[in-house]
């Protein structure tokens, strides 16, 4: 079944996450996405190399079903070039800052001149405009700036998240705004900018935080793996590895504290609500990890389990490959590609459309590995295309 994007053409200008991940969302559901780098290959080609030739584990996942062709876009021959691939093109996505996009003749202006209707998707670490949008950034400052990697670790040691949430969040409001913007153009027949902050999207993410801050002014510190709005939640220390423990809301705590052989507890003022329990939340911990020093990780689980006590053990990253639930429901897709060791694991889009399901394709592509049949789609001719490759264009 052909996706429901069939027939959509993107161009991804992008790099890292923000811009590739939108893309790779647009390709799973079936739109055709031509991966643009330089000639040498772009930086996030090689981020955590596994492969050979030094692909990075990164690319492999960001550009799945994606062609790729290799173009310097710096050159007269290459703007002609860029020009030709707009003219053929629905959406450009392109996280690049506001200088860069302009110096491509990728800002919007430029890319409307040839086609009206075509959309621009970006994203920039600020935002186009304010004191900061010159600046460049990536995922940490995102983090950093929205209150996060403070609430993050202990009072004196803050911690930002190894995974980068602010990157794949803006892709993924990136990828909801570009169809937004496809749903319109279909009614309008007009094409338009889409853009993205990785700074809008940690705020977003930190909102709630930043609303009990500003109405009652909490002024929360930090308090490690302990939650502050519901108690236990945390993470716990078994015999043989470590679980995390969420308990909120009234039916969980009442379960809860049954199970721990503390029903008085369900009386008592100190533990009236999740709030209250939170303020509480060392003495609740203390006595959840009592609990869970005495057993095994499968016998506290298997128990919590039982309780429907919202509990997982923490998996080192070889147990989530190994995961029967992971494997079960299939979340990777084995792709494998030139030079490596064995098959690369590749998360597919974590969203099931019933009737329309979009799916991974093909293995993320060679550097270049389609740049002579993308040419030659634009009406080039082979030996046309030599030439561009002897000039360094291509």
């Amino acid at each position: 079944m052909t996706g429901v994007l069939s027939g959509i053409r993107v161009l991804d200008f992008g790099r890292y996450i923000a811009g590739p991940y939108c893309a790779a969302l647009l390709a799973e559901h079936g739109a055709e996405v031509i991966r643009i780098e330089k000639r040498e290959g772009s930086e996030d080609r090689f981020v955590s190399p596994v492969g050979a030739d030094g692909v990075g584990a990164l690319f492999l996942q960001m550009n799945r079903n994606k062609r790729s062709m290799t173009l310097d876009p710096m050159t007269p021959e290459g703007q002609e070039i860029v020009r030709r691939l707009v003219g053929t093109a629905d959406v450009v996505v392109a996280n690049l800052p506001p200088p860069t996009l302009k110096a491509m003749r990728l800002d919007y202006d430029s890319l409307a001149a040839v086609k009206p209707d075509v959309i621009l998707t970006t994203s920039s670490a600020y935002g186009d405009g304010g004191p900061y949008a010159e600046r460049v950034g990536f995922d940490g400052v995102g983090q950093a700036m929205s209150g996060a990697v403070y609430m993050t670790g202990e009072p004196d040691q803050p911690y930002r998240a190894w995974v980068p949430w602010v990157d794949f969040g803006t892709a993924l409001h990136c990828a909801f705004g570009t169809l937004a913007a496809l749903m319109a153009r279909r009614e309008t027949g007009k094409g338009q900018k889409v853009e993205g902050a990785l700074l809008a999207t940690a705020v977003t993410f930190t909102n709630a935080m930043l609303i009990e801050q500003a109405v009652i002014e909490a002024n929360r510190v930090p308090t490690g793996n302990r939650g502050q709005t519901a108690a236990p939640v945390d993470l716990f220390r078994t015999r043989d590895g470590w679980i995390i423990c969420q308990v909120v809301g009234e039916p969980l705590f009442r379960r809860w504290a049954r199970l721990m052989s503390e029903p008085h507890w369900l009386d008592d003022p100190r533990f009236k609500d999740d709030l209250a329990r939170g303020g509480h939340g060392g003495m609740i911990s203390e006595r959840m990890q009592r609990w869970c020093g005495g057993r095994d990780t499968a016998e506290a689980l298997d128990i919590l389990g039982r309780e429907k006590i919202p509990a997982a053990k923490v998996l080192t990253p070889q147990e989530v490959l190994e995961d029967p639930q992971v494997r079960a429901m299939g979340f990777f897709e084995p792709l494998d590609y030139p030079g490596l060791r064995r098959a690369a694991p590749v998360a597919k889009a974590p969203v099931w459309l019933s009737a329309t399901p979009g799916g991974i394709r093909h293995r993320a592509p060679m550097l270049g590995e389609h740049t002579d049949a993308v040419m030659a789609e634009l009406g080039y001719a082979p030996q046309a295309i030599a030439a561009l490759r002897r000039k360094g264009i291509i």
